[in-house]
């Protein structure tokens, strides 16, 4: 399927994991992504690895000059932006009583300001360029609840979510549809730290909290990219035209809405 063909993508912290494996299904649907990330050589390789499908952008969501270059080089290298996917994002926990204040400024720089001003620059492109476009933000299911040992975090994806209400009701005159995805428990290199985090603050073993978390799942596992990709195509395609400032659930079954 080619349900991506000719549109022009750019996906920020896409040079591994989750970014990655969206920037594969886009190509595989036609699209041509900008691989952007803070890492530029990791950022280089990937798009080595996906072919000529896809360019390396360096990008730090936490500065203002390297959103606006990130975008201008974009669109230097394809011509315009129809899709955005603000992935670039960091995890934090911590006690209530332990937070710092800089983690907590950090956590909201990258993952809250970082997905608003990068949103807010492709979307002036796309307004001036007249065609509309496609933008979708990363939620998780730990902005539908609190939890006890991950505050900022929560709250961090808590704020996307409705920042994504607020961004599709403004841009859906200009033919910007703005959505949001919300992952469950995704299996990947970071869920090592999440671990080692658990192990420590609830005095268990190494590996038991990411086994808990995965057999709590009514799927009956965590989830991979993968897993994440059918969404990402569907939002970023014209079958999601009259979809306006959603969060989709895709997190096999851990939050019915």
């Amino acid at each position: 399927m080619t349900r991506l063909a000719g549109k022009f993508a750019l996906i920020t912290g896409a040079a591994r994991g989750i970014g990655r494996a969206f920037a594969e299904a886009y190509i595989r649907e036609g699209a041509r992504v900008a691989i952007a990330d803070i890492d530029l050589e990791k950022a280089r390789a990937t798009a080595a690895e996906l072919g000529e499908g896809a360019i390396a952008i360096s990008m730090d969501v936490t500065q203002q000059s390297s959103i606006e270059s990130a975008v201008s080089e974009t669109l230097a290298a394809f011509g315009g932006i129809d899709i955005l996917i603000n992935n670039a994002a960091i995890f934090t926990a911590a006690p209530i009583v332990e937070i710092a204040r800089e983690d907590f400024d950090r956590t909201f720089d990258i993952n809250v300001a970082g997905t608003l001003f990068t949103l807010q620059a492709v979307a002036r492109h796309m307004i001036e360029r007249g065609t509309g476009g496609k933008i979708i933000n990363m939620a998780s299911q730990a902005g539908r609840r609190g939890e006890p040992l991950v505050a900022v975090y929560c709250a961090s994806k808590a704020a996307i979510i409705s920042l994504t209400q607020s961004a599709g009701l403004n841009l859906i005159q200009h033919g910007i549809n703005v959505n949001a995805i919300s992952p469950g428990v995704v299996d990947g290199e970071h869920w090592d730290g999440v671990d080692a985090f658990f192990a420590k603050h609830e005095n268990k073993p190494r590996g038991q909290k990411k086994k808990e978390v995965g057999d709590a799942v009514p799927f009956g596992r965590m989830g991979k990219a993968e897993d994440l990709c059918g969404m990402a195509v569907f939002l970023a395609s014209d079958d999601a035209n009259y979809v306006v400032g959603q969060t989709y659930n895709v997190d096999g079954g851990q939050w019915l809405s």
